[in-house]
This record gives structure tokens, sequence and C-alpha cells, in this order.
């Protein structure tokens, strides 16, 4: 689910700068100002788990292996993946994040980080704990989408085109909304927009393909 992420990412992008439902304003207000978080925070807001993942494995509390290919693999990762730990983190995410980008912005990091646990819960096979290093052997959760692969990478497919498309639609309202619009500065947004398409994209066919 690892393009999955990122296409939530940039759909919630797309929804919370504004720009769909009111292209003009979101044009005229600086971003601070009404939550508008930039979409570096949110890329990295859907990945945190992961990379808290990626310390505690250095640290040897956490683990994974299995096979390589898609939705083959496991994780041991019952402190950054419980319930409790995704909870945790994304509230520590979202107070940090609202010094910089208000209330508002503060709760829309705090919901993506923890987007990722419950994208999680969907393809994962139970392996995701209630608390953290799961006293009392408490029921694992997991959906186990990933046992369907077609099923799976369906799901992800939709959430890759879905944020894709939202982002560029939301990047060319921004730009037609602003007072000095001019073509070059909407094919210049059409290109990026079109470029994050692309490695959304992409991110889902290696991740398809175990690369």
């Amino acid at each position: 689910m690892f393009a999955g992420h990122f296409g939530l990412a940039a759909g919630i992008k797309a929804i919370n700068s504004g720009a769909l439902s009111h292209p003009r304003a979101s044009a005229s207000v600086p971003s601070a100002s009404h939550g508008d978080v930039p979409l570096w925070a949110l890329m990295l807001s859907t990945q945190l788990l992961d990379v808290a993942f990626v310390f505690m494995v250095i640290a040897g509390i956490e683990s994974f292996g299995g096979a390589t290919g898609y939705g083959e693999g496991w994780i041991h990762a019952y402190y950054t993946h419980s319930l409790a730990g995704a909870l945790l983190i994304a509230a520590i995410a979202g107070l940090i994040s609202a010094k910089w980008w208000g209330r508002r912005g503060g709760l829309v990091i705090a919901a993506t980080v923890f987007s990722h646990w419950l994208l999680d819960l969907l393809v994962h096979r139970p392996d995701l704990p209630v608390l953290p290093g799961n006293p009392g052997n408490l029921p694992l959760l997991g959906f186990g989408l990933w046992n369907v692969a077609a099923a799976s990478i369906a799901v992800e497919a939709l959430l890759v085109l879905g944020g894709g498309i939202l982002y560029v639609v939301s990047v060319l309202a921004r730009v037609d909304g602003a007072a000095a619009a001019r073509p070059v500065r909407r094919g210049r947004a059409l290109v990026a927009g079109g470029a994050m398409s692309a490695l959304l994209v992409l991110a889902l066919v290696t991740s398809v393909l175990g690369l």
C-alpha cells in the first residue's frame, strides 16, 4: 500500500487547499492562515509510521521479512503499528504541526498520519496489535486484502488515480482563480500536476512488481 498512502496524501492536499470548492479564495489567502498544509508534509505524514518503523528496526525492536513480492512480506511492528501507538504518533505529529499551520493544519496532519494505520488495517494480514507490545496477547488486527492481490491492487490504483486527478484539478483551479493567471502559468501547473500523478503511478507499478 506504499503508493496508495501517497495517493491519499495527494487527495488530502487537493481537498484541504480549498481550491476545488473556492479556487479564488484559495489563490488569494496565504496557505498558513487557513491550514493549507504543504504537499511534502502530507507525503511525510502518510509514511510517518513506516519512518518510525525503520528506526525501530535499526534498534532491533521491530522487524520485517518474508518474500519481496506484492503483499507477500510480513512485519513485526507491535509498537509503531499498534492502534494505540499509531494514535499517539498521530497526536504528537499534529501538535507539532499546529505550530506552523495552525489548529486545522495540525488536525489534518494527525488525520493523515493515522490514515496509514487504517489503510494497513485493510490490506494487512492479522499482524496489527491494539496496544503497543501487545500485552495480554490480544487478537491481532488486519482484514488481509493482500491475500487477494487483484483486489488490493485495484484499491491502491483507485487511491493513486483518484489522488492524482484531484491534485491536478486543484492545482489548475488555484491558477485559474488567481487574478493574474496566464496561459503559461496554467501550462506549468499542468506539467507539475502531471509529474506528480506520473510519480504516483510509478510508485504503484514498482510496488506491484516488488521492485
